[in-house]
């Protein structure tokens, strides 16, 4: 097993900085650097900036020097000799945002907290509300419930999300008296965090949880449903049962088990959308979290900012996978580590 891990974690390191290639590639793409395209926006809304801002920005952040000097200063930071002087992502520096003109770590601020709340929070909602359901309608096959369960899904996943984010504020207003968009009352935005504020936060958030959470929710339940009845229909629960195996004790020791699959191979994908969150639906809702943030840093080329998310995200994904590859390997008696090493 140990050395299944370190194996593992020695793919991940060159993975991680082909990525960060990739990613400064992206951020770099043209037309332009990102100043020109920064000037080119201030131009079209009527501002200037003088050339010795200008050249003063280019050198100060190395993009007067090659490709491949920009990233290493981008990614491990400015060095002398042996001595790190400033920068560098990989020690913490997310950089400076040219947009909002504060350092990244300030702009994301609330937001990437927001984000992951509303991302845990809907996480959660999926895994709660599908997993004894689809338990309930693969051992109760075409029971009424069972069909109920099933038209319901097809509705989650027909149904668009912006759509049903609509309806949802709209009944939130009328009967709740919650206030429509955002995450919390209009008096606590960019205050310092309290109880009232957390409260508000609470009182707010189960809109967008649903949201996001019911279509997720609703494919779970299908291919969590069709992996237990696959399951099912073996010989060796039918095998089970000839023994006299308590119906419960071997549900959960065998098919349900190994059913799991796509909760566990879920994990790789679901890490990264703690950070970008739903764009379409923050947009519609008004969230202030970071999917809407990246989009307009992407698009102004702010490479500071969209750079960090990026790699963030990068490094959730590659994480996410390697946590799912292991968990599965313990769960699954199918998944063996040394069946590499055999073949």
């Amino acid at each position: 097993m140990l050395r299944y891990l370190i194996q593992r974690v020695l793919v991940m390191v060159p993975t991680l900085l082909v990525i960060s290639m990739l990613v400064f590639a992206i951020i770099q793409a043209p037309p332009g650097d990102f100043l020109e395209t920064m000037m080119a926006e201030m131009q079209a809304r009527g501002e200037n900036m003088d050339q010795d801002k200008m050249d003063f920005l280019r050198k100060t952040y190395g993009l007067d020097e090659p490709m491949h000097v920009q990233y290493l200063h981008w990614m491990f930071g400015r060095w002398e000799g042996f001595e790190h002087q400033s920068g560098g992502l990989i020690f913490g520096d997310l950089g400076y945002s040219f947009e909002h003109n504060l350092p990244v770590s300030e702009v994301v601020g609330d937001r990437l907290m927001l984000t992951v709340i509303i991302s845990l929070a809907s996480i959660l909602f999926v895994w709660i509300v599908s997993f004894p359901i689809a338990v309930y309608s693969a051992t109760h096959q075409y029971s009424i419930f069972d069909y109920i369960f099933t038209f319901l899904g097809y509705i989650g996943l027909a149904t668009p999300s912006f759509l049903i984010a609509l309806v949802l504020l709209y009944f939130a207003n009328i009967w709740f008296g919650t206030s429509i968009g955002g995450m919390m009352d209009a008096e606590y935005v960019g205050q310092p965090w309290s109880m009232a504020k957390i409260m508000s936060v609470m009182e707010h958030m189960w809109v967008p949880v649903l949201v996001i959470g019911l279509p997720g929710t609703a494919g779970m339940i299908r291919r969590l449903r069709a992996n237990l009845l696959d399951e099912l229909n073996k010989q060796y629960v039918t095998t089970g049962r000839a023994k006299g195996l308590p119906p419960l004790t071997l549900l959960l020791r065998y098919p349900l088990r190994i059913s799991l699959n796509p909760f566990i191979a879920d994990i790789g994908s679901l890490l990264p959308e703690l950070i970008s969150g739903s764009v379409i639906v923050s947009v519609v809702m008004s969230l202030p979290i970071t999917g809407p943030m990246l989009l307009a840093a992407l698009r102004s080329q702010d490479m500071y900012l969209a750079g960090s998310f990026l790699m963030f995200m990068a490094f959730l994904t590659v994480i996410g996978i390697f946590i799912s590859d292991v968990l599965l390997a313990l769960l699954d008696p199918r998944i063996r580590l040394g069946a590499g090493a055999e073949k």
